[in-house]
């Protein structure tokens, strides 16, 4: 079954993640030097009269794409429709998208990497000459009818930017790549939500939440959510660092950021695999997780952080990866309790 386009999602989550984005150049917290790039295009393309060119945002989850999005399409002032890779199926369902666009319109494709590989090459066209190919009728009578679109700006978003082709790769004008986020930067964004949901929390209370959130605003806002909970049930309401800490505890994220997920993983490469290598299936195996979960969500922070290595060969965990799990390494790689 296809995932619903994301301008159809209204959860209560959803909702709520949707007031905490920021909707200015001004307003966005980090990733200084894409920001600034971006709003150069955006402001030069507004003194053309132009469309700015395709955009293709990657990076790790939940570090601000979708939200740069709907940024550039509020600076260009711009309708915004939103979907995802999955959710179009075929080539008619990208048709009707880009046949309802209006021109200057920003048509942002989330998991851009998942298009199917018939609805990829249905797009070249559209973003190099905006124009399309209909199919009319079947067998000896089909017949192709070129359709003239208006000029648009697609802005894709991918968590995996190697499985895009080149064909469609190179039609980005514009790539920027979106990076973790630092503790302090964290903090400002912890900050600012907490006041969007007039949360009162201390400097110390947002620093305690910031540094557990894996360099990922969309992990510190959840994480605030949950400590605001606690704050609620368990306290008066103010979020101070030890409150925050406990909170946390709670929720097994430990002081290094680490999740009951992430101690699973490295204590199955430690003590089951000896250390490593091991590859993603037989480690996806061990922890009962997908393996696309693990290479996505997972291991980018384990590898940023200096838990793991990944070889040709498989994962290898660190000697930090011993440390943070009160291991030492023994002969050939097995772990010890210290």
């Amino acid at each position: 079954m296809a995932e619903r386009p994301i301008e159809t999602l209204n959860s209560p989550d959803a909702v709520l993640e949707q007031t905490l984005r920021p909707s200015l150049f001004s307003d966005f917290t980090g990733q200084a030097k894409v920001k600034e790039r971006l709003e150069i295009a955006v402001t030069a393309a507004r003194r053309r009269g132009e469309a700015i060119d395709h955009i293709l945002l990657s990076g790790p989850p939940g570090l601000g794409k979708t939200t740069l999005a709907n940024i550039i399409a509020r600076s260009m002032d711009a309708n915004l429709r939103a979907t995802s890779g999955p959710a179009i199926e075929k080539a008619g369902d990208l048709a009707g998208l880009l046949t309802n666009l209006n021109a200057g319109d920003v048509l942002f494709i989330d998991e851009i990497h998942r298009l199917q590989k018939n609805v990829e090459e249905y797009l070249y066209s559209a973003m190099e000459d905006f124009r399309i190919d209909i199919i009319i009728d079947q067998g000896p009578n089909a017949r192709s009818v070129p359709l003239t679109i208006p000029r648009f700006t697609l802005v894709g978003a991918t968590t995996r930017s190697g499985l895009l082709s080149a064909p469609l790769l190179t039609r980005f004008g514009i790539r920027e790549r979106l990076d973790y986020y630092h503790a302090d930067q964290l903090q400002s964004i912890v900050t600012r939500s907490a006041g969007l949901l007039a949360v009162p929390i201390e400097p110390a209370g947002a620093m305690e939440i910031a540094r557990r959130s894996r360099g990922t605003p969309r992990i510190a806002n959840n994480l605030l959510r949950r400590v605001r909970d606690y704050a609620q049930v368990r306290a008066d309401g103010n979020i101070t660092g030890p409150l925050a800490d406990k909170a946390l505890a709670i929720l097994e994220i430990d002081q290094f950021g680490l999740d009951e997920m992430d101690k699973r993983i490295l204590e199955a490469i430690v003590v089951k695999f000896g250390g490593g290598p091991v590859g993603v299936n037989s480690l996806s195996v061990a922890v009962g997780e997908e393996p696309d979960t693990i290479e996505e969500v997972y291991e980018p922070y384990l590898i940023m952080e200096g838990y793991l290595n990944r070889t040709p060969q498989g994962r290898i965990a660190t000697e930090l990866a011993y440390k943070r799990l009160g291991l030492k390494m023994g002969t050939g790689g097995q772990g010890r309790l210290i």
